[in-house]
């Protein structure tokens, strides 16, 4: 099974892809800031990450290089409402593998998810390990 860590401080965020995206086979772990995220990663390392800029503690992109440090097959996507247009690429040269606006539409978050990820992890339409 693909294993996903959502990082968003935000609880209606993390409950909504938690929800989603175990709907569609994988198996979903949370974190409430960049601090926790990479304690997530070292211990369980995902196979995504969906991480938000602005958090409390540590914010996306000081954790962004971290997690890439640390378990750099691990794919990352940087969801924000607040990054300039410009910045995205930068975000990218950063280590993300791709990037969303919020609010998100939730059906191109999951084409984006399965876009980042090997295709031997899925089968059908269900994420498989």
């Amino acid at each position: 099974m693909a294993r996903m860590l959502v990082v968003d401080d935000q609880r209606g965020v993390r409950t909504l892809l938690q929800l989603a995206f175990q709907e569609e086979g994988y198996q979903v772990a949370t974190a409430v800031n960049g601090r926790d995220a990479l304690r997530q990663v070292e211990r369980w390392r995902p196979d995504v990450v969906l991480m938000d800029v602005r958090m409390p503690v540590m914010g996306g992109l000081e954790t962004l290089p971290r997690i890439k440090t640390i378990a750099p097959q691990t794919a990352v996507i940087i969801m924000s409402a607040y990054v300039e247009v410009e910045a995205v690429d930068e975000i990218r040269r950063m280590g993300a593998d791709d990037f969303i606006y919020k609010p998100f539409d939730l059906e191109e978050l999951k084409a984006k998810v399965k876009a980042v990820l090997p295709e031997e992890v899925f089968d059908g339409r269900k994420a498989v390990r």
